[in-house]
């Protein structure tokens, strides 16, 4: 288990991290969601002791990261894939971070077989993808068998099925009773993979509950009416109270009433229905709603793109000059 409490860090007049407290519990993975520049990496570098808040702790059962004398068998941590020399072979980038923690070099080609990379061991980094790095990465994490897995964007750079090999892997590394906690922007992946989640904004924690939970409190809802006749219950679900848009001729989304209002207003006038069943929005819609107020950086709406994006330039209103002009 994993224990923050009272955390704040700040780089000169920025406030990064704000009196910060939260729990991440074992056997589920817990997602660490935040807007860029909301505090989610320095709040995990507070964690591992490379940065130093002033004030606050984090425990790891109990114990604090530099109390860890042997700290890759207890957390295993993955801040930045591209942080290695890139002159090192992948096999000997493992080897002196297991020398460095007691841990035997059998189990080095072991993880570089499980991450995919057995065959460029000998390798030098500088030779490696971006996905590559983030394969080695968490060999490194998984190095020592730890309880307790810190990920950043683990999935940056992976491709498809890199990107659903560690969705499993770390799913399967929960199930086991493990701590995981992974900070990512690829909210449809977290969607698949996280029970819980931790969302902050500015330094501060806005959320903390299971996906589901998080979902309810701040994602749209509706019904969705597929039928061959669904005009003729725009005036009767508008009457009851309903508030109707017209997706299609014969499809209906209506919020403000559920599935059983509908269906018996439809049962009443004998109108067939092909669809009535109710929709819930996205993580990434709860997302956006949860942290509005809490966005450091946002773009303009497309709805309203900027004059120099809808006005004509000379070059796209004027004729071209006739062949030959000017000669």
């Amino acid at each position: 288990m994993i224990s923050v409490s009272d955390l704040s860090k700040r780089f000169g007049a920025k406030v990064a991290v704000d009196h910060l407290a939260f729990d991440v519990r074992a056997g589920v993975v817990t997602g660490f969601l935040g807007p860029n520049g909301s505090g989610k990496s320095t709040t995990m570098r507070c964690m591992l002791a490379l940065d130093r808040p002033e004030s606050g702790v984090a425990l790891f059962d109990g114990k604090m990261y530099r109390e860890l004398r042997q700290p890759l068998r207890e957390v295993g941590a993955l801040l930045d894939a591209g942080y290695v020399h890139p002159g090192r072979s992948g096999r000997n980038h493992l080897r002196w971070l297991a020398a460095s923690n007691g841990i035997a070099r059998g189990r080095v080609d072991e993880m570089l077989e499980m991450v995919g990379l057995g065959s460029v061991a000998a390798a030098r980094l500088r030779s490696y993808s971006l996905g590559m790095r983030q394969r080695l990465g968490l060999a490194g994490v998984l190095l020592g068998d730890p309880h307790t897995i810190i990920l950043d964007e683990p999935a940056n750079g992976l491709d498809p099925e890199g990107i659903r090999w560690i969705r499993d892997v770390l799913t399967h590394l929960a199930r086991q009773g493990r701590t995981v906690l992974v900070s990512s922007h690829q909210l449809s992946e977290m969607a698949l993979m996280a029970e819980d989640l931790v969302v902050i904004g500015q330094g501060r924690l806005i959320e903390q509950s299971t996906v589901g939970d998080f979902v309810d409190r701040y994602a749209d809802r509706w019904v969705r009416v597929q039928s061959p006749n669904a005009a003729a219950l725009v005036a009767p679900i508008t009457a009851a109270g309903g508030v109707v848009a017209s997706v299609t001729t014969s499809t209906l989304d209506v919020r403000g009433l559920d599935c059983v209002s509908i269906g018996e207003m439809a049962a009443q006038r004998q109108v067939v229905l092909h669809e009535l069943s109710p929709q819930t929005g996205s993580l990434e819609d709860a997302f956006l709603k949860a942290t509005a107020t809490a966005q450091e950086y946002r773009s303009a709406s497309m709805a309203e793109p900027p004059a120099s994006m809808t006005e004509p330039t000379a070059s796209m209103t004027e004729p071209p000059a006739p062949s030959g002009a000017g000669q």
